[in-house]
């Protein structure tokens, strides 16, 4: 397909998740909730199979299994673990970040003090960012611009 056409789509369903937000996070958190339903079944599989040539193995491969089909299951019933979800890997994200920010401030080795600023700023962001995207609301939005300004710069390469 052409980068053309395939930027005005992005761009229309953008457009559309901007306009209704909470529908526009449904298709990520489904297509979420099946990859890890199928990752937790995968994994079942792979422990049954594997009991025969190590048991400790075998057994630790269906415990995560069964994790994952409970979560995956969890996430497709209730869309709104995909906002959490979000929000929880924005949030360690940011966390890294600082901490980063604050062992490069401490750290003797030369260099700019900005070395060490920038990654506390970007994950104070970060942070702020993963408390607002916890509101599904605002996911919603935020996945609908992404798609707007992918399809826009889609529209605007050679």
């Amino acid at each position: 397909m052409d980068t053309k056409i395939s930027g005005l789509i992005l761009i229309i369903l953008g457009l559309i998740v901007i306009a209704f937000p909470l529908l526009g996070r449904i298709p990520f958190s489904l297509l979420l909730g099946f990859s890890v339903l199928f990752l937790g079944i995968g994994l079942l599989v792979a422990g049954l199979i594997g009991m025969r040539a190590s048991a400790a193995m075998g057994i630790v491969e269906l415990i995560l299994g069964i994790i994952a089909i409970i979560i995956g299951i969890g996430i497709i019933i209730n869309p709104a673990i995909f906002s959490f979800l979000v929000a929880l890997l924005i949030y360690i994200a940011g966390i890294f970040l600082i901490i980063v920010g604050i062992m490069a401030l401490f750290a003797k080795a030369g260099g700019s003090r900005w070395t060490g600023f920038v990654p506390i700023i970007i994950g104070l962001i970060y942070i702020i960012v993963g408390s607002i995207v916890a509101n599904p609301f605002y996911l919603g939005a935020l996945i609908g611009l992404w798609l707007l300004i992918t399809g826009i710069f889609m529209l605007l390469q050679k």
